[in-house]
C-alpha cells in the first residue's frame, strides 16, 4: 500500500469531509433538543463530531487522512454556520490529531471495529480535555462529571466506532470503496 497521499485521497477526503460538515451543522440543533433530556443524555450522540475522520481513515487507508478530515469536516461546519464559531476548528484539529494518533499507533494496518472505535474515543476524550480548557466542564461535581465522560466515551464508541465501520463496510459491498483504494492481494485471489 502506497502510503502517501495522492491528489485523489485528498479530493475524495474533502468531499468525505464537506458532506460530514453539513451533518455536523445539522446535528447541533439536536444536540441542543437531547440536551433537555438532562443527565447529559445528549453526550451518547457528540460521538457523531468525531466521525469524519474514521469514515475517511477507513476508506483511504493511508497516514494523514482522519486529521485531513477532522480539520476539513470541522472547517465546513464552521464555513456552513455552526453555532460554535472558530472552537470548532479547535476541537476539530484536537479531536482529528487524537485519531490520527491512534491509527498511528497502529502502524496505520488496523481497519476493524476495535481500531474504529478506539479512534473515536481517542477523539473522544481529546474534546473532553479542549472542554476542560474552555473552561465547559471543569465546574461539574465530580459525579456530574463523571456521567458526562461515560455517556460521551459510549457515545463515541457507538458512533464513531461502531457506526462508522459498519457505515464503511456497507460502502465496500457497493464497491464505491475501490475507487479509491488498490486492489488488495485477497482481490486477486479472488479472481483466481
Amino acid at each position: 500500500m502506497e502510503k502517501g497521499l495522492k491528489l485523489t485521497d485528498i479530493l475524495v477526503t474533502i468531499v468525505i469531509s464537506l458532506i460530514f460538515g453539513v451533518i455536523y451543522k445539522l446535528w447541533g440543533p439536536l444536540y441542543g433538543v437531547v440536551a433537555t433530556l438532562g443527565l447529559h443524555i445528549e453526550q451518547l450522540i457528540y460521538g457523531m463530531w468525531f466521525i469524519a475522520a474514521v469514515v475517511a481513515y477507513l476508506i483511504i487507508r493511508k497516514p494523514g487522512v482522519a486529521l485531513l478530515a477532522e480539520v476539513a469536516a470541522a472547517q465546513g461546519e464552521f464555513i456552513f454556520g455552526g453555532e460554535w464559531g472558530v472552537a470548532t476548528l479547535i476541537f476539530g484539529l484536537g479531536q482529528g490529531l487524537a485519531a490520527e494518533l491512534l491509527f498511528a499507533a497502529f502502524r496505520y494496518k488496523r481497519f476493524d471495529m476495535l481500531a474504529a472505535s478506539l479512534a473515536g474515543v481517542a477523539s473522544a476524550i481529546a474534546s473532553i480535555g479542549i472542554d476542560f480548557y474552555y473552561g465547559y466542564i471543569g465546574d461539574l461535581a465530580l459525579w456530574n462529571l463523571l456521567i458526562l465522560i461515560g455517556t460521551r466515551l459510549l457515545g463515541a464508541v457507538l458512533i464513531s466506532g461502531v457506526f462508522a465501520y459498519l457505515l464503511v463496510q456497507a460502502l465496500e459491498k457497493t464497491g464505491v470503496t475501490n475507487l479509491v483504494r488498490p486492489a488488495s492481494e485477497e482481490d486477486y485471489r479472488a479472481l483466481g
